[in-house]
């Protein structure tokens, strides 16, 4: 059994307006996504800014409430527990920020916002809090002797060493990696791209890495998952992803990945129109309106997963 299954989750924001905040519609960020985390594994989830990408996985770990849907994590219903259970079993499922700095508290030191969970959720001497805070801060590639500073007093990518420092704090099976290195320069992000890998090995942890960045998630991923308008229209292998993709809007987004080497040439895909509000979204396949390839049938029916093998599924009508 998966470690982590999301079955058909959704989140619609209402749209309020008027005296009286009536609601006149719903944004659908998320709309019926699907997928499975294996135990060890890293998937990737990739897209356009606005995707839903971040609030799947914030509803995974309910600090947004999903509207509907399953997550079952290591055979439980997230979304029907609640109190001290969903406490309890929040130590197991972590989550990395995309803003390391807006995610520390300012007034807190870094030995006090690693030290957080631990003390709320394990029976520890204020000794073992300290060894703890003091491992993981080397662990993390920080200095122990840091710990009483303030995160104003660090780097932009030792903000993100705080942060995966805290949500390694509880031993941790899964960790919701949102954008962890967007926020980095390059030379930074291979450093904690590295360290995220090393800490995987060595702890057997699975990831969901979100990111917009296909080469970053190509180099970390074992699978993929691509999200548009809140769905996920094709999951495969990296490899066989990046090799073979079949959906049209992969293939747009693989298209427009850099290549380092000036004699290489890429035909970059153009998609014309724009990203269709969640608001009201198309009928039919939610891509339609900018796909290159659509037939009468993509405007009208919502298209099913098509399992072309080895893992590679496909939400795609032309395939």
């Amino acid at each position: 059994m998966a470690l982590l299954e999301v079955q058909n989750l959704k989140k619609y924001f209402p749209v309020k307006k008027g005296v009286l905040s009536r609601s006149v519609g719903e944004v659908r960020a998320v709309d019926g996504v699907s997928f499975s985390l294996e135990k060890g594994e890293t998937l990737g989830v990739v897209g356009e800014s606005g995707c839903g990408k971040t609030t799947v996985g914030r509803c995974i770990l309910r600090l947004i409430e999903p509207t509907s849907g399953e997550v079952i994590f290591n055979g439980r219903n997230l979304l029907q527990l609640g109190g001290e259970e969903l406490r309890r079993i929040r130590a197991s499922l972590q989550i990395i920020f995309q803003d390391p700095f807006s995610s520390l508290d300012p007034r807190m030191t870094v030995g006090q916002i690693i030290a957080e969970p631990i003390k709320n959720h394990l029976n520890v001497s204020k000794a073992e809090v300290r060894d703890r805070v003091a491992y993981l801060m080397e662990r993390v590639g920080l200095h122990p002797e840091q710990m009483g500073r303030y995160p104003h007093e660090f780097s932009g990518g030792q903000h993100q060493r705080i942060g995966i420092a805290r949500a390694l704090a509880l031993n941790p099976l899964a960790i919701v990696c949102d954008e962890p290195v967007s926020a980095l320069d390059v030379s930074i992000q291979a450093q904690v791209m590295n360290l995220l890998a090393e800490i995987q090995e060595e702890m057997n942890l699975s990831y969901i890495f979100i990111a917009h960045d296909l080469s970053v998630v190509e180099h970390i991923s074992d699978r993929v998952a691509v999200m548009y308008l809140g769905r996920i229209v094709e999951t495969a292998t990296d490899r066989d992803l990046y090799e073979n993709p079949q959906h049209p809007y992969t293939q747009a987004l693989l298209s427009a990945i850099p290549i380092p080497d000036p004699e290489i040439r890429r035909q970059k895909i153009i998609l014309k129109g724009d990203v269709p509000s969640p608001l009201e979204p198309p009928s039919g396949c939610s891509f339609h309106t900018r796909c290159p390839e659509r037939k009468e049938i993509c405007t009208k029916e919502r298209p099913a997963f098509k399992d072309l093998g080895g893992g590679h599924r496909v939400a795609c009508h032309l395939r």
